[in-house]
């Protein structure tokens, strides 16, 4: 079998890879549940190839993350429940439905009159479900997603009927009123109770992320990136000492942490 940009090759593919007798052993002994960790593992390094800017390693990623919907789809269609055709006609369907100001007699909206817009149909095919659906203003936020997103979109979701602040610095007061609860925790001497105020607090900087226009998963991943980098040239300027992290003290380490920060820093 070649390589092709057909669509139907890649289906081919994972069809060949299911097939008892001659496909692939550990393809053949997945499911939905097994495949589910690698789903959202490929999502993240879609992300991760972006905030990179690797747009050539972007395309391999785009790639795994497809070979996904291919992998359920194809278990899916195994078990008689739908094939990859029934996904693409089902998103094509929503999106032209969810896009009337494109496709239908709604014209000229601005993007908030948009998303305002594809927020009322989605809550219309909620309604059209039946009335099984959760209900309620925080309803449909799925429980799976990464805390700090779920976070930000309940957020989201409450402030939307008013339950919000106005101003970050009433968010910002609201994270040292929580620091300060968790103090207080740590000076009674209850650890647990310190544990679930830093949760508060977390909570409280999402708010702060999203009113100043930031994802907090993002800028996390920014973060992370920051220091991975920084601690990294402490381990260089370390082993051009002859010496490991190991074997040097905090505040040597503290002292060439800044030196990197400072390296960091541009000049005015």
């Amino acid at each position: 079998m070649t390589p092709s940009r057909d669509i139907h090759r890649l289906i081919a593919i994972m069809a060949a890879l299911r097939t008892p007798g001659s496909g692939c052993p550990w393809d053949l002994e997945q499911d939905f549940g097994s495949v589910a960790p690698y789903t959202i593992e490929e999502a993240y390094e879609v992300a991760d190839a972006i905030d990179r800017g690797d747009y050539g390693h972007l395309v391999d990623e785009l790639g795994d993350l497809l070979l996904q919907v291919v992998f359920h789809a194809r278990m899916a269609e195994e078990q008689g429940l739908f094939a990859f055709g029934d996904v693409v006609e089902a998103i094509t369907t929503k999106m032209i439905r969810r896009h009337p100001h494109v496709f239908g007699n709604a014209r000229d909206l601005s993007p908030t009159a948009v998303k305002d817009l594809w927020d009322r149909i989605k809550a219309d095919e909620r309604a059209a479900r039946g009335a099984e659906e959760p209900t309620g203003v925080l309803a449909g936020v799925p429980i799976g997603l990464p805390a700090l997103t779920r976070a930000l979109k309940l957020q989201e979701k409450a402030g939307k009927v008013g339950f919000d602040w106005n101003d970050p610095k009433a968010v910002l007061a609201k994270i040292r009123e929580e620091a300060d609860e968790i103090e207080e925790a740590l000076d009674a001497g209850d650890r647990g109770e310190a544990a679930a105020e830093v949760g508060d607090l977390l909570f409280a900087v999402v708010n702060l992320a999203r009113h100043l226009g930031g994802d907090p998963e993002r800028v996390l991943r920014g973060t992370n990136a920051k220091f991975e980098r920084r601690f990294a040239s402490i381990e260089r300027a370390l082993a051009a000492r002859g010496r490991t992290p190991e074997q040097s003290t905090l505040d040597e380490m503290d002292a060439l942490w800044n030196e990197a920060k400072k390296a960091e820093t541009p000049k005015g």
